[in-house]
């Protein structure tokens, strides 16, 4: 299935036309098509490799998932993988949708394997700045751009938020709190590494694609572009910092799992120490010796008084050291 959007003289006069009537629409100079590819079979997809001249290894990369970001050049053309991302409220887990982009003097074409790429909102994007559609590819390119890295900055900020309420459990009551904040943990951390895969090498995507030996950007899309580029670095350091936070996270709840076992140790020992006194006193007086009050109800009545006494006052003193 594919999308199409026809640009002349910055102006956009035609949609969703067949992708057979490209090449007559490119005829003319001041024409710029978006072509959006959306699980192209193989013949569909050297058909249009052919249309727009795009080189085999290219269009290699396109086919097969799982590239790094990068921007490839070529000598028609260049190739740019990128991805879109998205957090899952719930889970922390993150989804990420490889996109594959060919950048040509007249055309953009996407190509997708997936729905995690929110086409709708990319076209509402483009329809939000029509004074900037004059530039070209260039208008196109900027617009994709700054959707997938806002998702990347969404993404980083549901993070956060997460690892925020992860905080939150590190110190209630409760064992089955310290297994969810370890599970948890763990699983945020699992989607911070994707995402710094995801995120850092778009600086050096979005830093080439800025070089004047591209003529890509023009001089007026120059702020715009360095507009992306600043939130791929905010978003790059903010990354870095909170896999900080859930390396202390992490480290706190073993902390607090050590003091707990250490306080559970002490109220053991403390009781230990209570129940010990009966022990010693009974054990003291069931020798085979005579001992004071022995055959004599007034020597049960002492050796009782003194198990309560000393079991008390073990029981006040530990209590007011808070070992119990």
């Amino acid at each position: 299935m594919a999308r199409t959007r026809l640009y002349r003289g910055g102006t956009l006069v035609l949609e969703d036309f067949p992708v057979g009537d490209v090449s007559g629409y490119l005829a003319d100079a001041s024409s710029v098509v978006w072509l959006d590819l959306y699980r192209p079979g193989n013949a569909e997809f050297t058909e249009v490799g052919q249309e727009f001249g795009l080189h085999e290894l290219s269009l290699e990369d396109a086919l097969h998932q799982g590239q790094r970001p990068k921007l490839d050049r070529y000598r028609t053309h260049e190739f740019l993988s990128a991805y879109a991302v998205s957090v899952a409220p719930d889970s922390g887990a993150l989804s990420t949708s490889e996109i594959a982009v060919f950048v040509t003097s007249q055309a953009l074409i996407t190509v997708r394997q997936d729905d995690g790429l929110a086409v709708r909102d990319v076209v509402a994007r483009w329809d939000q700045g029509p004074d900037l559609a004059g530039h070209g590819v260039g208008f196109l390119l900027h617009g994709l751009l700054d959707h997938l890295v806002d998702g990347h900055f969404s993404a980083v900020q549901q993070l956060e938020d997460q690892i925020e309420a992860l905080e939150d459990l590190l110190f209630e009551e409760g064992r089955r709190q310290i297994e969810i904040v370890q599970r948890r943990a763990y699983a945020l951390r699992k989607s911070l590494v994707q995402l710094r895969r995801v995120v850092l090498p778009m600086r050096e995507v979005v830093n080439a694609l800025m070089r004047p030996g591209l003529h890509v950007v023009t001089e007026p899309l120059v702020p715009y572009y360095q507009d992306v580029y600043d939130h791929v670095l905010r978003a790059t350091e903010w990354t870095e910092s909170l896999r900080d936070m859930v390396a202390s996270v992490m480290e706190t709840n073993l902390s607090v799992q050590a003091n707990r076992m250490n306080l559970i140790m002490k109220k053991v020992t403390s009781w230990a120490a209570i129940i010990a006194v009966p022990t010693a006193i009974t054990g003291f007086y069931g020798q085979n010796l005579p001992y004071p009050g022995f055959g004599h109800q007034s020597g049960f009545i002492l050796s009782t008084t003194a198990i309560a006494s000393l079991s008390v006052l073990l029981y006040l003193v530990f209590r007011r050291k808070d070992w119990l």
